[in-house]
């Protein structure tokens, strides 16, 4: 059975009380009108991941990720922080190859799947990115993309990591823009992505991955989005740094 999931990216706003209150305002929302999700991750900066664990302490709908980690199981990487750290304040997830990471760091998809590897080895449980710009999509090149990412970044695991893994389709056209892929695009490459999985490590495989759609969701868009069959939840960015929005997009996919 696949987990339903909602994850916000707060990417790198909020300061450190910021990010607490935040963060508590979520939870107590959670709290007083969510019923039936799976898991609510939040994935904030390193300077709020010890906090917010334990803030989310005794409450198992509610979880914390990091935005992202080293390839490395440490050294000299003066700046970086790696999986073991994450891992050792009580984080259970990280987001890998997220479109920022990539566009504006040079992160490609052998890098990646060393971060997939390192994640998992250290227990952490991989949001794993994938996504189009749009001179790729209005090229038609659009799915070799998003095969290209999943061949190179997470082929190389077996079935029993592959089922650690959520994924998260988020073309890149869409991201902080406004602009939000039409239902029938998001399922479609929801499907094709699905297709994948299921020809590398089988349907049953397949049916039990989660994937996720990440680019401008809203309260106002979130149900055409979550009423799609293969679209098994959000990554959500700038409507996370909201309560009220972030919860209400939840609250949406509790109803879809």
């Amino acid at each position: 059975m696949r987990q339903k999931t909602v994850a916000g990216n707060w990417k790198m706003n909020l300061d450190y009380q910021e990010g607490l209150a935040l963060f508590s305002e979520v939870i107590n929302r959670v709290k007083a009108e969510v019923t039936g999700i799976q898991q609510v991750i939040i994935c904030c900066p390193f300077i709020h991941l010890h906090a917010l664990v334990q803030l989310a302490q005794g409450f198992e709908k509610t979880a914390v990720g990091a935005q992202n980690i080293h390839q490395s199981e440490s050294g000299a990487h003066t700046g970086e922080v790696s999986a073991k750290m994450v891992r050792s304040v009580g984080a259970a997830y990280v987001i890998v190859g997220h479109s920022e990471r990539r566009q504006e760091f040079g992160e490609g998809n052998v890098l990646l799947a060393e971060k997939i590897d390192i994640a998992l080895k250290n227990n952490l449980k991989p949001i794993f990115c994938m996504g189009e710009t749009i001179k790729e999509r209005e090229a038609g090149k659009h799915f070799d993309v998003i095969s290209q990412q999943l061949t190179e970044s997470v082929f190389h695991l077996n079935e029993a990591q592959i089922d650690k893994l959520i994924l998260a389709y988020e073309p890149v056209w869409s991201i902080g823009t406004g602009i939000t892929a039409s239902t029938e695009q998001a399922q479609e490459m929801h499907f094709f992505i699905r297709n994948q999985i299921a020809a590398e490590y089988g349907q049953a495989a397949a049916d039990r991955i989660s994937i996720l759609y990440g680019g401008s969701v809203n309260p106002e868009n979130a149900a055409d989005i979550f009423a799609k069959p293969d679209i098994d939840g959000g990554l959500i960015g700038g409507a996370s740094l909201k309560s009220r929005d972030f919860v209400a997009i939840v609250n949406v996919f509790n109803r879809s």
